[in-house]
């Protein structure tokens, strides 16, 4: 059961119990029972072949876009320039409440649109003094969703219930921001063929090399598999040892080496707890080989397999070959990551 506000989801495999506790609340609130769910919160929810179901905000997107005057515009590809970077200077836009309006509302947008979580996340650091610029990033954001506005998130049946992977994915993108030279963490994470988790954020603290900028994304993405997986294990759900896989060799390396170089004992806070999971193997670190990512306007690197028709259906990839591990490193043991 889902509850916000006055709306509720129930959903369950017997019918005949799910009806018993529609009754049960009836007697004492009073409900309105809208039969199958297909719209909730703004998010359209549309059955389609194999069990699969389609979340979208075809509706949600149509009405921003018909607020800022662009329900006519011609879509494009990419929801931003690869490489674009943005700065603090420059002409400053005449409505910052319009700014900060529509921004926000791109943010939700992302419950069911991952793919601009990291163009959303960028244009969301001007929001005190947005520039001219800033506006015309945000445009191409909405053109974006003009030329996909029927893509959505599809979430596919299990093939096997026995037991789930849970699999994530970490990147960064290593002093991307001209004004800070913060970096930017991110991170999908999948429950057998969906994805339950992603974000976008901007690192707290400047990193002083890439591994450092790699190895901070990938402790968030650890805390974050570590939750799911509690959450899973309190509602009798049976996964398989978690894996997280990481583009950087250096920070593969440094999971599984006890050894803290100079150049890394600034961050061993992140190094130990990393560590310490990996040595009790609740979870693996596995790197992605380099012939797996391609170049992505969407964020630093994309792998291959994730690169579909915008944020519909995406499954892991096939188990990759493990790489030579380094010197006086921990060898993980092989764990398939597909269902």
């Amino acid at each position: 059961m889902l509850v916000y506000v006055d709306n509720i989801i129930l959903t369950g495999n017997s019918p005949s119990l799910l009806q018993k506790l529609i009754d049960q609340l009836n007697e004492i609130f009073s409900l309105k029972d809208l039969g199958t769910l297909d719209y909730f919160l703004g998010i359209e929810v549309k059955p389609i072949s194999d069990g699969r179901l389609l979340l979208s905000q075809h509706k949600y997107i149509f009405d921003l876009l018909t607020k800022v005057k662009m329900e006519d515009s011609k879509g494009i590809s990419t929801p931003m320039i690869g490489g674009q970077q943005l700065a603090k200077a420059g002409t400053l836009f005449d409505d910052p409440t319009l700014y900060r309006s529509v921004v926000g509302a791109l943010q939700y947008a992302t419950i069911t649109r991952p793919e601009i979580a990291f163009s959303v996340n960028k244009v969301s650091q001007f929001m005190c003094s947005p520039m001219e610029e800033h506006w015309k990033v945000v445009k191409r954001i909405l053109r974006y969703l003009k030329g996909t506005i029927k893509h959505g998130l599809v979430f596919a049946p299990a093939r096997s219930t026995s037991s789930f992977n849970l699999t994530a994915f970490t990147d960064a993108d290593w002093a991307v921001d001209p004004n800070d030279r913060g970096s930017t963490s991110a991170a999908c994470i999948y429950l057998g063929p969906n994805m339950v988790s992603w974000w976008s954020k901007k690192q707290l603290l400047v990193a002083r090399s890439s591994t450092e900028a790699e190895y901070r994304a990938l402790a968030q993405a650890v805390t974050e598999v570590l939750w799911i997986q509690s959450l899973l294990k309190e509602l009798k759900v049976h996964l398989n040892t978690p894996i997280v896989l990481c583009d950087n060799q250096s920070t593969v390396a440094l999971s599984h080496n006890p050894i803290l170089h100079s150049r890394s004992k600034h961050m061993e806070l992140d190094i130990f707890f990393v560590r310490e999971k990996v040595i009790s193997k609740a979870l693996v670190v596995s790197h992605v080989p380099e012939k797996a990512r391609v170049k992505s306007p969407r964020r630093q690197y994309l792998p291959t397999w994730q690169l579909g028709r915008s944020a519909q259906t995406r499954r892991p990839p096939p188990q990759q070959r493990q790489p030579r591990p380094a010197k006086g490193s921990i060898t993980p043991q092989e764990t398939k990551t597909g269902n």
